[in-house]
């Protein structure tokens, strides 16, 4: 591969909006082993938030695609396939980051940690309610449960 061929290719990955239109990879070949990219990426996101019980999975699985991003775009870095190899390569690598992306917008992984912040800015809402209505002027200071 000659070198503005390379740097090309490489754009492409680096391009902003690369994944734009992009399809997330039905199949895929990740460190070794062969895995169901869109099928498993559909199934996660069809839920609003990863369950307690599936987020190690969906954190390893975005490791093992972080880690097989970076492989093949060495490949193409490093000069190790020829254009049209290369092309293939950038593509599934648009494919990785669409997926990455999916898996990273997902909602609030820890339900409970969400309840208790939204508990916790209710109760700071009614104090502060509370010290303006009994007239209290300086709310900025820390009065632990006294008005």
């Amino acid at each position: 591969m000659k070198e503005f061929e390379r740097k090309q290719l490489l754009e492409r990955v680096n391009r902003e909006g690369a994944t734009v239109g992009a399809d997330i990879p039905e199949r895929i070949t990740i460190q070794g082993e062969e895995v169901d990219l869109q099928q498993f990426v559909f199934e996660i996101k069809r839920r609003d938030t990863v369950p307690a019980g599936e987020r190690e999975r969906v954190e390893r699985a975005k490791k093992n695609l972080r880690r097989e991003r970076i492989e093949r775009l060495e490949r193409i870095e490093e000069g190790e396939v020829s254009y049209s190899e290369g092309e293939d390569v950038v593509d599934s690598i648009i494919g990785i980051d669409r997926a990455l992306n999916a898996l990273e917008q997902l909602g609030p992984a820890d339900l409970e940690r969400e309840a208790e912040a939204q508990e916790a800015a209710d109760r700071k809402r009614w104090m502060n309610f509370l010290k303006k209505a009994l007239g209290h002027k300086d709310t900025s200071h820390n009065t632990r449960g006294r008005l």
